[in-house]
């Protein structure tokens, strides 16, 4: 895979955000940070501002996302526009890595989660890095399958996940690059 056409879509957040576009700096790889008015980004690179429009583009039902994630979540405007974000990471990136927590309903815990059923909504090739597990797993269409190690594959690639980073977790978005970009 050529380098220059490679782009990280993400959020600039803290934690899994900031790793995922920090790696992509070292790379040379391309960043683009979809954000929103008052968000307090951890990164500066890339920083895509969406307007009004474009977070509207990725309006959801409140309601659905609850249901579809068995859990309910706070109708905030904030709360919103990180989902709106979220959604345009996950419509961009043709393949999506994330890192967090996979809960035993096979949701991933958290608004990282509500990524995580947008790309299984969508069929795109999904990979969680689960932080309490320390590995990687596959979603196949019906359940998280184990993968020992995943590359990145598609030169336009999704990179989200929980704020609260563990070093297990900064590892493995390290050797997730290694790997496919040495």
């Amino acid at each position: 895979m050529n380098l220059e056409e490679c782009v990280l879509y993400s959020g600039a957040a803290n934690g899994t955000e900031a790793a995922f576009g920090e790696a992509a700096e070292r790379y040379g790889i391309e960043e683009v940070n979809f954000t929103f008015e008052e968000h307090a980004d951890a990164r500066g690179r890339g920083i895509r501002v969406l307007t009004h429009r474009e977070l509207e583009q990725g309006d959801v039902s409140l309601a659905y996302v609850s249901r579809l994630m068995n859990r309910r979540y706070k109708d905030t405007p904030l709360f919103k526009k990180v989902l709106q974000s979220i959604w345009h990471q996950v419509n961009n990136g043709q393949e999506i890595y994330v890192v967090g927590k996979i809960l035993s309903d096979e949701t991933v815990k958290g608004g990282t989660g509500w990524g995580a059923e947008f790309a299984k909504l969508c069929n795109k090739p999904l990979f969680v890095f689960d932080q309490d597990q320390d590995g990687w797993f596959r979603w196949n269409g019906d359940a998280w399958q184990p993968e020992d190690a995943p590359v990145i594959s598609h030169a336009h690639f999704a990179g989200t996940g929980t704020r609260f980073l563990g070093e297990n977790g900064r590892v493995a978005i390290e050797a997730l690059f290694e790997r496919s970009f040495q």
